[in-house]
């Protein structure tokens, strides 16, 4: 009895260390880039409040947001493209900007622009863009060492969800047609809602309550079972950044929420693939609401995640 007990102990241990990723990190002396608040807000105010409604059926909105988005990729170094593709008789495109070298392995950094429905879209994913176009400013200032290929995909909202017409799976199919090697995907779905709160974070399980916080004032990594080390390592660059706080979790992808987003289609195309998140609406009651709005979002927090998404690069890079 006495075996099977620390049996079932190593075991468990095993378990929540794969799936938690525990790390024991202090802030670094990383030269951690600037990025400004007030121009990650003005970036969500334009795309939620005077480029929307963003949603498929209002195509030359999200033809407006693709424009805006190239725009100000074009503002940058960037090597600036766009993926043009056709769905229901609809013409539909995805914005690319690549950085660093022209070839060799690559990273994609990607966020969907489009809402569910005629909503603001503000945290849902307003906020993924706009740390988007903010990594592309901080890219300009200093190349990366390996290809970077920021994404701004489209129609990954109902109705096209889990479907081919999303505009990541488009890319992603793309990149292994090519026989791309792509060292990870990294999708920002949600990067803006906060709260201190006691009880304000949720989760798909009563069991995960018992391995983190009751605050939403962290952000998430989530990975699949088998994408724990890529976790670890964008983790650990992340809780480089001061003051940033980090979770992250690998699990099944049948655990509501682990593959809600862009993520999933590159883990089809079969390359390694992980979402940063504030977690949605296990955190954001305002998701898919009319209340997703501009002032309800965290800018300060939101520019310490952008600052740690940017710190992966280097560690990806070695």
């Amino acid at each position: 009895m006495l075996f099977v007990l620390l049996g079932l102990g190593l075991v468990g241990f095993a378990s929540w260390f794969w799936m938690t990723q525990p790390l024991l990190t202090n802030a670094s002396s990383l030269n951690t880039p600037v990025v400004d608040p007030a121009v990650l807000k003005q970036h969500v105010v334009k795309l939620s409040q005077e480029l929307g409604p963003r949603d498929e059926a209002h195509l030359e909105n999200l033809d407006r947001v693709a424009a805006y988005i190239k725009e100000e990729f074009q503002k940058t170094g960037a090597r600036v493209s766009e993926q043009p593709y056709r769905v229901e008789g609809k013409s539909y495109r995805n914005v690319i900007a690549q950085f660093g070298p022209t070839t060799g392995k690559r990273l994609v950094i990607g966020a969907h622009y489009d809402t569910a429905g005629p909503l603001p879209g503000a945290d849902d994913n307003a906020s993924g863009v706009a740390g988007l176009l903010e990594l592309a400013r901080l890219f300009d200032q200093q190349p990366p060492k390996i290809l970077v290929e920021l994404v701004a995909f489209t129609l990954e909202e109902p109705p096209y969800f889990r479907t081919t017409g999303m505009g990541s799976s488009v890319h992603a199919n793309s990149l292994r047609e090519q026989h791309a090697e792509v060292v990870a995907m990294i999708s920002l779905e949600m990067i803006g809602y906060f709260n201190d709160a006691e009880s304000s974070q949720h989760f798909p399980s009563a069991i995960l309550q018992a391995f983190y916080p009751s605050r939403g004032d962290f952000i998430a990594v989530v990975g699949r079972v088998g994408d724990g080390l890529i976790t670890r390592r964008l983790k650990a660059a992340m809780l480089e950044v001061p003051s940033l706080k980090v979770r992250s979790i690998n699990a099944p992808a049948f655990i509501p929420g682990i593959d809600f987003s862009d993520q999933l289609n590159y883990w089809h195309a079969g390359y390694r693939a992980v979402m940063v998140t504030d977690t949605a609406f296990y955190r954001n009651l305002n998701y898919h609401t009319v209340n997703d709005t501009a002032e309800k979002l965290d800018y300060k927090r939101m520019a310490l995640v952008v600052a740690g998404v940017h710190a992966t690069v280097a560690a990806l890079s070695e």
